[in-house]
This record gives C-alpha cells, sequence and structure tokens, in this order.
C-alpha cells in the first residue's frame, strides 16, 4: 500500500508542474482534466504526508528511550509514543479506506427524479417534500439546485419533478438515494385520522459529459409543443416546450420549465444524456450482478429503501437496518446522519470484496 500512495504522491507532484505549465493552461479540456485529476488525489496524498510525517516522529520518540534519561522524562517519552502510534493507526485506517476503489461518477453532478407512484395527491405531496428535502441537504452541502421539469399536483406537490444538484461529489452522497421511498401518515383531507401508506420514487443519475455518451443529431427527433399548467391548462401560447426522443433506446425527454425553446432544450438534452448513460450503467451493473452481490445503493429502484414515519417521527432505512427518531430533522435536510451509515457500509462492502 505504501508503494501505491508514493505513486500516487509522484503523480500529484508532476500533477503541479503541469498546473503550472503555460501550454497546459492555454488548453481548456487538458487543463479541466488535470485539475480533475489532481483534486481527486489531494485528500489521500495530505493523508498519506501525515502518516509520513507522523511515522518519523514515532522513530524518532521511540529512538529517544535509548538514551539515558530520568524516569520523568521516559514517562513523557512514553505517552507521546502512545499518542502518536494511536495516530498512525488511525491514519492507516483511513488511508485503508481512500485507496478503496472509487465509483468514477462520484464527483459528477446528478440529475434526480421524483415522481409519485402509488397514494395519488397524497403521494405527489411526499414526492414534494422528498424534493424540498434534497434542495435543503444540498445547500448544506454548498450545492446548487436548479429544477429542469416540474409537473404540479393541483393539491399541492409534484406529479413528477426533475432537477440538477451541482457541487463538489454530489454524486457520491446521493447515489444511495435510488429507489421507492414510502410515507405513513394521516392526509389532511383524511377526516377518520386514518394512517395512509404512500410512495413516491427517487432516480439518481450521474450528469454524463458529451465525451462519455456522444449523442448523434439523426438519431434524436425534436418536437414543439405550447407548454402547460396543472390540469393541462396552456401557459404559453409559443411553441417553447421541448420533447427529444432518442430513437435507439426509446429514450423520452420533455422540458417546459423555461419560456426559451433553446434553453428548454437544452436543459432536455442534459437529461437526455444523463438517461442514456444511465441505461448503459444500469445494464452493466445487472450483468455484474448475475456474478457478484451489488452494493448498497446500486440496487432495484422499484426496492422500498426508506420509510417515514409520521406518527411515530421515525425514519427507517431498510437497506442497512437504521431507524432514527428525527424525522423532522430529516425532511428540513438533516441527512448526514443516513448519508454517512451508509457511506461506511459501502466502504465496508467493498474491503470485504478485497479480502475475498
Amino acid at each position: 500500500m505504501i508503494e501505491r500512495l508514493q505513486t500516487l504522491e509522484d503523480r500529484y507532484e508532476k500533477l503541479n508542474e503541469l498546473l503550472s505549465d503555460p501550454e497546459i493552461i492555454s488548453d481548456t479540456n487538458k487543463l479541466r482534466e488535470y485539475s480533475k485529476e489532481q483534486s481527486g488525489l489531494q485528500e489521500t496524498v495530505t493523508a498519506y504526508r501525515e502518516y509520513k510525517e507522523v511515522t518519523e516522529q514515532l522513530d524518532d520518540a521511540k529512538a529517544m528511550l535509548d538514551d539515558k534519561m530520568d524516569a520523568d522524562m521516559v514517562e513523557m517519552v512514553k505517552e507521546e509514543i502512545h499518542e502518536l502510534s494511536t495516530r498512525k493507526q488511525d491514519l492507516e485506517e483511513r488511508l485503508k479506506v481512500l485507496m478503496l476503489p472509487k465509483d468514477p461518477n462520484d464527483d459528477k453532478n446528478v440529475i434526480m427524479e421524483v415522481r409519485g407512484a402509488a397514494g395519488g395527491d397524497e403521494a405527489a405531496l411526499f414526492a414534494g417534500d422528498l424534493y424540498r428535502m434534497y434542495a435543503r441537504y444540498a445547500e448544506t452541502q454548498g450545492w446548487k439546485t436548479e429544477v429542469i421539469e416540474a409537473n404540479a399536483s393541483d393539491v399541492g406537490g409534484y406529479k413528477e419533478i426533475i432537477f440538477m444538484v451541482s457541487g463538489n461529489m454530489a454524486y457520491s452522497k446521493l447515489k444511495f438515494e435510488n429507489g421507492a421511498h414510502r410515507v405513513q401518515r394521516v392526509p389532511e383531507t383524511e377526516s377518520g385520522g386514518r394512517i395512509h401508506t404512500s410512495t413516491a420514487t427517487v432516480v439518481v443519475m450521474p450528469e454524463a459529459e458529451e465525451v462519455e455518451v456522444e449523442l448523434h443529431d439523426k438519431d434524436i427527433r425534436v418536437d414543439t409543443f405550447a407548454s402547460s399548467g396543472p390540469g393541462g391548462q396552456s401557459v404559453n401560447t409559443t411553441m417553447s416546450a421541448v420533447r427529444l426522443t432518442h430513437e435507439p433506446t426509446g429514450t423520452v425527454v420533455s422540458c417546459q420549465d423555461e419560456k426559451s425553446q433553446i434553453k428548454n432544450k437544452e436543459k432536455a438534452m442534459k437529461v437526455l444524456r444523463a438517461r442514456v448513460y444511465d441505461k448503459f450503467q444500469q445494464e452493466a451493473q445487472a450483468e455484474y450482478d448475475e456474478n457478484r452481490k451489488s452494493a448498497v445503493g446500486t440496487g432495484d429502484r422499484s426496492e422500498r429503501i426508506r420509510t417515514y414515519n409520521f406518527p411515530q417521527t421515525r425514519v427507517t432505512d431498510h437497506r442497512i437496518g437504521l431507524t432514527l427518531q428525527k424525522l423532522d430533522q430529516i425532511l428540513q435536510g438533516n441527512m448526514d446522519e443516513i448519508i454517512d451509515a451508509l457511506l461506511i457500509e459501502e466502504q465496508t462492502k467493498k474491503m470485504e470484496q478485497i479480502g475475498e
């Protein structure tokens, strides 16, 4: 592992040189590529440098015990050795995690799709709750949220909402949200006070760059139409709404959020590219899963992953058996405790696979 870490540090130093090269600075693509690679190495290299420093201090402290010194000094050095040994061990464990195989999509922006599923109006209201939860969580992370397409329900909430979350390592944390989310609560319209169960589905896709998914104009049918609001009424007399159909895969994307047809087409293309990329990834994952059980967060999207129980103010993530009595806080976007637990589970499974 030390040899691999040293190789990464050497590469990090080389990237520093390259990013100062005028030739690279003038090449936008190479500058972006090298900056991204350097950013991906930074945390590991920083931890490795600290590990080397602590190891050197530990060796020096141990060497001191060979010299003649009084009892108080011996006790002081032994205490320092204990502290440095603990730090070294912690850094070793951290480096093991940092050296685990990384999901190549982890540092990407994401496109999320939240849809009301079973439960009619209540499902649409729950979809709205989930969207606001993700938007607030994104805010706590310093990420930006942009709505691409929203199909509002007459009673509030959304039949469907598609939005992009842009920010550092967005996919690495939000990828665990893929799947069916269940809510148990008494609807405001329910006079009998009975608890209803409704569901909403969440799809999380990494934003795909043009170099990753090549979409040819000849394969995409473009239709334009007048945008509409809740209930189907026309809200725009111009043909600003856009529908894109990728004929080889049958993937269809509509966008009417902007008043400009050009902007709607740009947004729709982002979603189309992400969906096609995601389709290829899902197919590859299914093939992989035939031979090996998938890691948490990459399973079947129809699987119920989490329950939000209002009467008991409880949230349960069924994949890892985690239950928190913090429903209000989580819906306000305080999702770190759940996401951190899912990250640890993913890392544990990766370490188990490496050990097999």
